[in-house]
């Protein structure tokens, strides 16, 4: 057990260069822990996630599971990336198969230039319209209006993997200055089954700033959201956008921790959408 916990490592995920990006915990061992020790190995980290990760008995590929300070997550694309990047530490340039509570991917891990990279290949992509009783809820906790919407991107609730709401905000200047009540904002995600509430700002269309409100798990936010942009990216070819294949997401940004994702999108409807971004080592 302790030797396990000796293997525990921090990486930042979708960095900035040697700066920014959100931290992980990141353990690979031999078995998986107990479920209560792996959830107070997260809570002690204090990070939005905690991955843990164990060879699956044919040696191809992991079983893989996310903890949250709080709560396990079915999926967290930071947390595969900061994976990624230990396992290109290990196993150099390879892609790995990754077995989830709810789905099956693969990461790609390698190093360029010294800096670790990682690529995921998401869960499937859906979306739905968002209720005018939801919108109207969301939008009261944020102390926003339907006039700061932009509705080129209407609000929805989208699916990568797992569950989040997108509201897309027409002033950049309302998305740096995101704010709400933690406990409130906890209460309606978690009634909701949401793991992240997504607020955009289209500076073209392949670039994108974005915060994301991350109070299912106790978290004012999350600095970098890989799944949110899985599911994002998923969203915007259901709607029509003019993504040309790809685009490119700044988060974190009005934290203090800048944040690049990287995502590829596939014409096919629902298809998985590559998510990719560099990580770095904390300590």
């Amino acid at each position: 057990m302790q030797t396990d916990l000796l293997a525990l490592q921090h990486i930042s995920a979708f960095s900035h260069g040697d700066e920014g990006g959100n931290p992980a915990g990141v353990l690979v061992g031999e078995t998986m822990l107990p479920d209560a020790q792996m959830q107070s190995i997260a809570a002690d980290l204090g990070y939005s996630e905690t991955v843990f990760a164990v060879p699956l008995a044919d040696k191809d590929g992991y079983r893989v599971r996310y903890f949250s300070p709080e709560n396990e997550v079915p999926f967290c694309g930071h947390a595969t990336i900061a994976l990624g990047a230990v396992l290109a530490q290990q196993h150099g340039r390879k892609t790995h198969r990754l077995e989830l509570n709810e789905a099956v991917i693969s990461v790609e891990s390698w190093q360029e230039n010294g800096q670790l990279q990682a690529a995921l290949q998401s869960p499937q992509t859906k979306s739905e319209a968002l209720s005018d009783d939801v919108t109207a809820q969301v939008l009261e906790l944020f102390g926003l209006s339907e006039d700061d919407l932009d509705l080129r991107i209407p609000p929805a609730r989208v699916h990568g993997g797992a569950d989040h709401l997108v509201l897309a905000l027409i002033d950049r200047a309302k998305l740096a200055g995101m704010a709400y009540d933690l406990e409130a904002m906890k209460q309606f995600m978690l009634g909701q089954g949401l793991v992240t509430i997504m607020l955009v700002h289209a500076r073209g269309p392949q670039e994108f700033d974005v915060r994301n409100a991350f109070a299912s798990a106790g978290v004012f936010e999350d600095p970098a959201t890989g799944a949110a942009a899985a599911a994002f990216s998923g969203y915007l070819r259901d709607i029509g956008w003019a993504h040309g294949g790809e685009i490119q997401i700044v988060q974190g940004e009005d934290m203090g921790s800048k944040s690049l994702i990287l995502a590829k999108i596939p014409s096919e409807a629902g298809a998985s959408v590559r998510i990719s971004g560099a990580a770095r080592r904390m300590v």
